[in-house]
């Protein structure tokens, strides 16, 4: 089956597609009492270095103390410990690390209706996902705003949700300023979060920001290319774009020798190979490090507060094809029907491998180079980047793309300290929710990841197929995985939800079959 539609479609006509909603919770337990985690390594979120052992004690959804019960390598004085009472509920974390619960700055619950929203959900949880921003409300903003009430009474196994509605959505069109501030005062009335905006006519953009600004609601974008030449990031952000998502309108505010990308005389916006081959080659036409204009809009976006979320990793196959492909997760964590949607296709979104070879890589390898230098300066001199996957969509799937992104903020230039803030602190601060999330402190809601390997060593431990080690006696292994993710002091075993999946991965390819790579089996 082939999915003809493209996302700039789905937001010029509002037209949404049914996904399966998420079922009644039957996993997690708590929320307790009273909930002590005692002698984790607590590795904060705020870039204060890793420190224990600590006890936290959780009443209800909601952390009451943390307290530090000793030192490393000498026997835990009990003294210092919180008392622990007849109806208590205890987790024993000595030699694991609690961090805060992730934040997923750009995450869609489903490219396609065929996904059901509980193995989204289940992916996401089981990789410490508990709170996720859903930019653009893809089954229609009822269903998105739905869920996010199910999520936030824990009705259904899921992480918290912000929901951001495409610009437009459920209109027939919006054309005038007034037009836009009343659809975006009515999307407030709804209970949407914000806004994901993929650019418009700038006078019906500026309208639309500033009027979502006063409303003090959140705005997302990512700046399309059929909008970017007459407006690009320094013109949204000074109206109230709040977010920049991906890379796109950032290069092209620091041209310095042309006004448009240089696009071949054959270009077609429509042929994804030739959209993102071109876009592979869009940094090299950009102000280069360090230079005037370069500074100029580095200094602009400081000055404003305003926020990447680069999303490194939804774009890595373009630069390591096979290697997205074949990653190890596929096997029993893709469901045939997403896998097919990955596959080479002229009409599904994202997946425009037509010809794609070494000179497109080699390309990309170029493009990610000053992206990163870009971003890691960016968050060097003080300026806000959070972690985002937009998993779904070229070879990156829910949960592990993310852990993904973790890596490559990594390969940026970031402190594996600085990695963990970007996903926990940084996200909580970019919504405005840095008072109830993002940082393990008194008072704050108790969304926690429990991980038995030590992170900033190795971000590979958090990727639910862990990884591979040889022991002493030469057998090998996996390594980690995320062992608990709590939200709102509800426990969920993250390796369960990880066996949920693999068994409706496995019960969909009783009639969708296995999953082969593109061509074969007919090489031959």
């Amino acid at each position: 089956m082939r999915y003809p539609f493209a996302l700039l479609f789905v937001f010029i006509t509002g037209l949404v597609f049914a996904q399966t909603p998420a079922p009644e919770r039957a996993e997690g337990d708590g929320p307790y009492d009273r909930l002590i985690i005692r002698g984790a390594t607590l590795i904060n979120g705020n870039g204060a270095p890793p420190m224990g052992p600590v006890d936290i004690v959780i009443t209800k959804n909601r952390i009451s103390q943390i307290s530090i019960v000793g030192y490393p390598g000498v026997s835990i004085d009990n003294s210092k410990r919180p008392r622990s009472g007849e109806n208590d509920h205890e987790i024993d974390a000595e030699g694991m690390y609690v961090l805060p619960g992730f934040i997923d700055m750009h995450g869609h619950i489903g490219s396609i209706s065929e996904i059901p929203a509980e193995y989204v959900f289940k992916l996401w949880m089981a990789h410490g996902i508990t709170t996720i921003r859903e930019p653009g409300s893809f089954q229609g903003r009822d269903w998105t705003l739905d869920h996010k009430k199910r999520s936030s009474k824990n009705e259904i196994t899921a992480p918290r949700i912000i929901s951001y509605t495409g610009f437009g959505m459920g209109s027939d069109g919006i054309n005038t300023e007034e037009e836009a501030r009343k659809w975006v005062r009515a999307n407030a009335e709804a209970g949407s979060d914000g806004i994901k905006f993929f650019g418009a006519r700038p006078e019906i953009m500026k309208a639309a920001l500033e009027e979502n600004k006063k409303l003090g609601l959140g705005a997302a974008c990512h700046h399309a290319q059929t909008n970017v030449a007459w407006l690009n990031v320094l013109n949204s952000s000074e109206w109230g774009l709040t977010t920049m998502e991906h890379w796109y309108g950032l290069p092209e505010a620091m041209f310095h020798d042309r006004t448009v990308q240089h696009y071949p005389a054959d270009y077609n916006y429509q042929n994804e190979q030739q959209r993102f081959e071109e876009a592979g080659k869009l940094w090299e036409q950009a102000a280069a490090p360090g230079s005037e204009k370069w500074n100029e809009v580095m200094n602009t976006l400081l000055a404003r507060d305003f926020t990447l979320d680069p999303t490194f990793n939804i774009y890595e196959a373009n630069r390591d094809l096979m290697r997205a492909r074949n990653a190890d997760w596929h096997k029993d964590y893709t469901l045939p029907v997403q896998w097919d949607f990955y596959a080479p296709s002229k009409v599904s979104h994202g997946s425009y491998w037509h010809a794609w070879g070494t000179e497109q890589e080699v390309a990309w390898k170029k493009n990610y180079l000053l992206w990163m230098t870009f971003v890691n300066e960016y968050k060097n001199r003080g300026g806000r980047v959070t972690t985002g996957s937009d998993s779904g969509y070229i070879y990156q799937l829910y949960g592990f793309a993310y852990i993904r992104e973790l890596e490559l903020l990594r390969e940026a230039g970031f402190h594996p300290l600085e990695v963990i803030r970007s996903a926990t602190l940084m996200g909580a601060e970019a919504l405005g929710l840095q008072s109830q999330i993002g940082t393990i402190e008194v008072g704050k809601l108790a969304d926690l990841v429990l991980v038995e390997e030590n992170p900033l060593a190795d971000l590979k431990v958090l990727y639910g197929t862990g990884a591979i080690r040889l022991t002493e006696e030469n057998e090998i292994i996996r390594a980690g995985g995320v062992k608990y993710t709590i939200k709102d002091g509800i426990v969920y075993d993250a390796k369960k939800l990880l066996k949920d999946v693999r068994e409706m991965v496995k019960e969909a390819k009783l009639t969708d079959g296995e999953i082969t790579q593109p061509g074969y089996p007919n090489w031959d």
